[in-house]
């Protein structure tokens, strides 16, 4: 009889942006994701619209995640919460977006991981994911939205490493 429970992990982080929410939400689309995130790489598998909208699907494939990801967003409520679905053979990661409106235009930007070992590489790979580590992701990609939504230009990473999934 295989494992009932693998190991599971929920991460999360707040950043604060100089930006609306309605401003920010369209941006949080794998198509659009291509103007802000150097090094974004994926494929659309099926979008009615062509962007991001509640049951689109798309795949990547990061080698230092693990297998290729096939991606499904599961809530999709502009400008507020868009959630997605992220599936391989190892783990499976669901991640919940919400953007709350702050004074003079601005906005709370909540990213939460919920990651699920689907079996012996996965639960290690879900043991590993250290809180600190997330939350500097969620840092770096909130310095490269800032960035493309103060400039429209798309914040270039300084590193010689291949390009990654901030995700």
């Amino acid at each position: 009889m295989s494992q009932l429970n693998h190991s599971r992990k929920v991460v999360s982080h707040v950043i604060q942006l100089a930006a609306a929410p309605g401003a920010v939400f369209p941006l949080l689309c794998p198509v659009r994701e291509y103007e802000w995130i150097e090094g974004w790489q994926c494929e659309m598998i099926h979008s009615a619209s062509g962007v991001a909208e509640a049951g689109a699907v798309f795949r990547t494939s990061f080698p230092q995640d693990g297998p290729p990801d096939v991606w499904v967003i599961s809530r999709y409520e502009p400008p507020r919460v868009i959630e997605f679905v992220r599936v391989n053979s190892w783990r499976a990661i669901h991640y919940a977006i919400d953007l709350e409106s702050e004074e003079g235009g601005r906005s709370r930007w909540r990213w939460t991981q919920t990651l699920t070992g689907l079996g012996a590489e996965g639960d290690a790979w879900v043991a590993a994911v250290d809180a600190s580590d997330f939350a500097q992701k969620i840092d770096v990609l909130g310095a490269k939205l800032a960035h493309f939504l103060a400039t429209g230009t798309m914040l270039r990473d300084n590193r010689s490493s291949p390009a990654t999934d901030e995700r």
